[in-house]
């Protein structure tokens, strides 16, 4: 099958997977890291991937980033620039904050007042109003990741400076993972706000169930290698996050054993 990605304007959700494979490398040495993965996030949707390391959770965000092509299958993507937000801030150190945050708007050729407007504004969402003239040794680990989701919404918006029409799409590849329990505690409570605040589509990638019932409005459990979407789980509404939690628990350890045998 031929892989293609595709850009269809008159598709409502951000991004959907078709029967999506991807391969490394070829002949005898090549590995399967996804195959046949049909999905779908809606407009405005949070989305958490779990499943056992190796599995292809951020094979997948790379496909949908742009930073890799799928080798069968099709995505169709219908959104503005999707964004990415990885475990390190990877912050640019000879920048500020808001010069970070400006950095996607000035590639997209957005005039000098308008991406000044644009990076407090949104410096200001992820509670750094003041601190725009940090630079990022001089903040904290929860605030340097606090710049870098305050960068990656400023890239999902046009030349002009504004979301634009189509859906935006954050992809978030475990960004908490690296910081203590507290920290970690309080920006997904600021992720919640801020994905409320801005109706931003979401796919998280985590280890953790526990933070993806907290954050998802949906769960999605891939198979060990090969990835595939093996079970679904809406948890928004979840009359018992407890019981969901724990039988999500059951079925992650069933796909880590049997990557492990």
């Amino acid at each position: 099958m031929t892989a293609t990605i595709d850009t269809l304007p008159d598709v409502l959700s951000p991004v959907r997977f078709h029967q999506v494979g991807k391969t490394f490398g070829t002949g005898r040495k090549s590995v399967v890291a996804l195959d046949g993965v049909d999905l779908e996030v809606e407009p405005g949707e949070f989305v958490c991937l779990l499943g056992a390391s190796g599995c292809g959770k951020t094979t997948l965000l790379n496909l949908v980033a742009g930073l890799d092509h799928p080798t069968a299958g099709r995505i169709e993507l219908n959104s503005s620039r999707p964004a990415v937000v990885f475990q390190e801030a990877a912050l640019m150190p000879w920048l500020t904050a808001a010069g970070n945050v400006e950095l996607p708007l000035r590639m997209a050729g957005v005039p000098k007042a308008q991406r000044r407007a644009k990076a407090a504004e949104l410096l200001e969402l992820v509670r750094l109003a003041g601190l725009g003239d940090k630079r990022p040794h001089e903040l904290s680990g929860g605030m340097r990741q606090r710049v870098a989701l305050a960068r990656a919404l400023a890239s999902t918006t046009d030349s002009t400076g504004d979301a634009g029409d189509k859906p935006s799409l954050l992809l978030m590849d475990e960004p908490f993972s690296a910081l203590d329990a507290i920290t970690r505690d309080v920006l997904q409570g600021e992720l919640l706000r801020i994905w409320r605040a801005t109706g931003t589509a979401i796919l998280f990638v985590t280890h953790d169930v526990r933070e993806a019932v907290r954050l998802g409005q949906r769960v999605v459990l891939l198979s060990s290698r090969p990835g595939r979407v093996v079970q679904q789980w809406d948890v928004e509404d979840a009359p018992d996050a407890a019981a969901v939690t724990d039988e999500i628990n059951t079925a992650l350890r069933k796909v880590i054993s049997s990557h492990a045998a």
